[in-house]
């Protein structure tokens, strides 16, 4: 079988496709041939090394597969030969893996797909798990409270998600993108408004767009100048979530400007989707809660960007350049 791998951590020519041995399941495992690959970027740091939870060299990378059950282990009951499902890393004993045309899991492992998810959109359903993740992060324990939401990158993956989840709970969604052509994707996904992601007039655009009030929540994944005017564009008693810092560190203080806003009494929050590594209960009753949004059409996947695993490098060339419209799928068969 065909894989994709890393044996010396670098840029896309670090991703060699090779020739494996077809693996078989043992007992209590199931081999899933895959039909979509998602690409994503966790599968940019396993190819520079950089991953604080990185497999080990020779890796593989991957987050998520969708395919069908093609072989069965001893003693497997609640899987079978021909189901759709998705397997994400998120189950497994360690990250990656997935860039694979077959791969051997526990039975424990897999989600059983409807037939109203195709295998291109399930490959998505990881983003919409972590987009509900974070949701629950904003007010644990209970429903967020509807109000305004500000997402950067509005055209990634994640972030196409959080808009319609935010959406589902009441929110009213304002995104940033770079380009016109993102601007106008995101607007199809379904955010409200979508503002200019120029850090110098974020703020003035963001009291704007809500009558001087600010936004209940920001999610913002590109850390660098962006992520302190997100800190300063929130109403009183706002929450600033960081869920990745792909620009780099806070260009400012963070500590600085929450006391240099005090009247507002703000919050931040770093969250991580491997909160809930050992949470096993409530990572797969989020995926659930994600399929079962997807397949009564709540939320709906973004276009797929469709590769051979041949092209591998070049998916990897497009996510480094921040030109992702929708999801980058790989076609392992």
């Amino acid at each position: 079988m065909l894989v994709i791998r890393v044996h010396q951590p670098g840029g896309p020519d670090a991703l060699c496709v090779e020739q494996l041995p077809l693996p078989m399941p043992g007992p209590g495992e199931v081999r899933v041939q895959a039909h979509a690959v998602g690409v994503g970027r966790p599968d940019v740091l396993i190819r520079q090394g950089t991953y604080k939870w990185m497999p080990p060299l020779p890796a593989i990378p991957g987050a998520e597969l969708a395919g069908e059950i093609d072989a069965v282990g001893e003693g497997v009951t609640s899987l079978k030969l021909g189901q759709r499902v998705l397997v994400s890393s998120r189950d497994l004993s360690q990250r990656g893996g997935c860039y694979v045309q077959n791969i051997v899991v526990p039975e424990s492992a897999p989600y059983i797909l409807p037939d109203t998810i195709s295998f291109n959109d399930a490959v998505s359903l990881p983003n919409l798990q972590l987009a509900i993740a974070l949701m629950q992060a904003a007010s644990p324990g209970h429903a967020p409270t509807p109000g305004t939401v500000l997402i950067t990158g509005a055209a990634g993956g994640v972030a196409t998600m959080l808009s319609q989840v935010a959406r589902y709970y009441g929110f009213k969604t304002i995104g940033t993108a770079r380009t016109l052509e993102k601007r106008e994707f995101a607007l199809s996904i379904g955010f409200d408004v979508i503002l200019d992601a120029n850090p110098s007039t974020l703020v003035e655009q963001v009291m704007s767009a809500t009558d001087s009030q600010g936004v209940n929540l920001v999610y913002d994944h590109l850390g660098g100048e962006i992520f302190p005017q997100c800190i300063r564009s929130l109403s009183p008693l706002g929450l600033a979530v960081s869920y990745n810092i792909i620009t780099g560190k806070p260009s400012d203080d963070v500590f600085g400007i929450l006391r240099e806003l005090f009247g507002k009494s703000l919050a931040v929050r770093c969250f991580s989707m491997h909160t809930f590594d050992e949470d096993k209960n409530n990572r797969r009753n989020l995926m659930l809660n994600a399929i079962d949004l997807m397949s009564n059409g709540h939320v709906k996947a973004p276009s797929s960007v469709v590769m051979d695993f041949s092209q591998v490098a070049q998916a990897h060339e497009i996510l480094d350049q921040g030109l992702t419209l929708g999801k980058i799928v790989l076609k392992p068969h």
